[in-house]
């Protein structure tokens, strides 16, 4: 790249960035695009514009840009991989989703959403036992979050596995009592 065509790029990324935080998302997108005209396979336009339309509600066109970055960016980051995985299951396509949460993990074991990705995709595609080693991985890694806990005592319940579900139902009334209120509703369950 020439000191001119940096400029230019410095210029359009500046400028989509101004039309984001003007909330312009449509005219950032345009950036986005022009900046994937010009230099093909550059990684902070297709992440954003991936972003953009994710955002959007377009989730096909996201899942075309995320599929392209992690094409010419294989390495280049495990948040890459969990976006595009993401993308993938919001478009029913659980079985690639799996994947892409799984290379994700690849790039880093210590990705907590990606377990939960991974847990999800897994009770979709009803395989509990590893959905279960899924979500105590990722309850592991963010012991607060009340959604991995959640899941989990939804798949404990899919396995007739109640006093496992109670025992989550308990744990989650230290610190989430809503959400242990839920789960005593939706499963009829008492810790």
């Amino acid at each position: 790249m020439t000191i001119a065509q940096w400029f230019d790029y410095l210029w359009l990324k500046l400028s989509a960035m101004a039309a984001l935080v003007f909330g312009r998302t449509g005219r950032a997108e345009e950036i986005f695009t022009q900046m994937i005209r010009r230099w093909p396979g550059n990684a902070y336009a297709l992440a954003s514009r991936a972003h953009v339309r994710a955002q959007a509600g377009r989730h096909a066109d996201a899942l075309s840009d995320a599929q392209a970055l992690v094409d010419a960016h294989p390495q280049r980051s495990a948040g890459d991989w969990f976006n595009l995985a993401f993308l993938l299951e919001a478009n029913d396509r659980v079985d690639e989703a799996e994947k892409a949460f799984r290379h994700s993990l690849e790039m880093d074991p210590k990705l907590d959403r990606a377990w939960y990705g991974l847990g999800l995709a897994l009770i979709r595609q009803q395989r509990f036992d590893e959905a279960v080693a899924a979500l105590k991985r990722n309850t592991e890694l963010q012991p607060m979050s009340p959604y991995g806990w959640y899941q989990l005592a939804r798949v404990h319940i899919d396995r007739h596995e109640p006093e496992e579900a109670r025992k989550i139902i308990r744990h989650l009334k230290k610190f989430e009592p809503k959400v242990a209120a839920q789960l005593e509703r939706e499963t009829g369950l008492q810790p």
